[in-house]
């Protein structure tokens, strides 16, 4: 789906959106850097197969997937990341690694980290590594109907409970 055809979508559907051009980002954090957005306001779509089928995690760009504790947390035992030859084709003109996060238009389910949630806004790359579509958490919830899921994630950059930082006495 090109930036166009996402474009035309969101019209049709009567969402506001805002498109934010950018100069050329290949990595979420990068792409929150040049579009002046902080990383966990920027989703990034990360391309799965869950028990054999293609599905979409959405999560914020500072995050990362525990895969250990995701696995858990979907109550299946196995999870891969989808190579880019598995799935390019899924998502044709979008260039490889800037999916918008809309699997119900690729027939695909999508799982979202709640975090996203807590902001008012969402951003994401709209298929172009250059240009992203800012818009209503609650209009994207309502279009893509995501499954909402608070276990499997970390921040690497968030602080560290205190009881993991207390040092034994010698």
């Amino acid at each position: 789906m090109p930036v166009e055809q996402l474009k035309r979508y969101l019209d049709s559907e009567n969402v506001h959106y805002i498109s934010v051009n950018h100069s050329p980002a290949y990595t979420a954090q990068e792409i929150a850097k040049r579009a002046h957005i902080k990383g966990n306001q920027l989703a990034k779509t990360v391309i799965v197969t869950i028990d054999g089928s293609m599905a979409m995690i959405v999560l914020p760009a500072s995050c990362r997937i525990r895969w250990d504790r995701f696995i858990k947390s979907m109550g299946t035992d196995f999870i891969a990341l989808a190579d880019e030859e598995e799935f390019q084709d899924h998502f044709p003109n979008c260039e490889v690694g800037a999916m918008p996060p809309f699997g119900s238009l690729f027939g695909m389910s999508v799982y979202i980290y709640d975090e996203l949630a807590k902001n008012e806004e969402i951003a994401f790359s709209a298929g172009s590594h250059s240009e992203i579509i800012k818009m209503k958490f609650k209009d994207y919830q309502a279009l893509v109907d995501p499954i909402m899921l608070s276990e499997g994630f970390a921040n690497p950059d968030a602080p560290k409970p205190s009881w993991l930082c207390k040092k034994k006495a010698s």
